[in-house]
């Protein structure tokens, strides 16, 4: 059985990016390994999903380098993450999923990379 473990993202912002990660999406900074690289594992709940790894650059845009299109998460209290994203000034594009009751909130950290948060819809 296959279950989600979590997202790795190298970032040159590693400050700017863990901040953005706990204010935005509420995630908390904890426990890491004693890597020889700065970086940061955060939160939900007691499962570290995204991990970020400080580079000396911003990772180039190259063919060669790994790309992420977006992750997704799933989220509860809608009311309470838009409150959220507009007290911290991020914008988010909002969208159905056609033949559900999701509905997805699109946004992107400081890095821009593409994340969407689904919520269940009644209506």
């Amino acid at each position: 059985m296959l279950r989600f473990d979590h997202v790795n993202l190298r970032t040159n912002r590693l400050a700017e990016m863990r901040d953005w990660y706990v204010d935005v999406l509420g995630l908390s900074e904890g426990w890491r390994p004693d890597f020889a690289f700065d970086g940061a594992w955060l939160y939900a709940g007691d499962l570290a999903i995204v991990h970020l790894i400080e580079v000396a650059a911003e990772p180039a845009s190259d063919p060669s380098d790994l790309k992420l299109e977006h992750f997704a998460l799933s989220g509860e209290d809608l009311a309470g993450f838009r409150a959220r994203l507009a007290a911290e000034g991020v914008s988010a594009q909002e969208r159905r999923v056609p033949g559900t009751d999701i509905l997805q909130l699109n946004i992107h950290d400081p890095d821009g990379n593409h994340i969407h948060v689904d919520f269940r819809v009644t209506g």
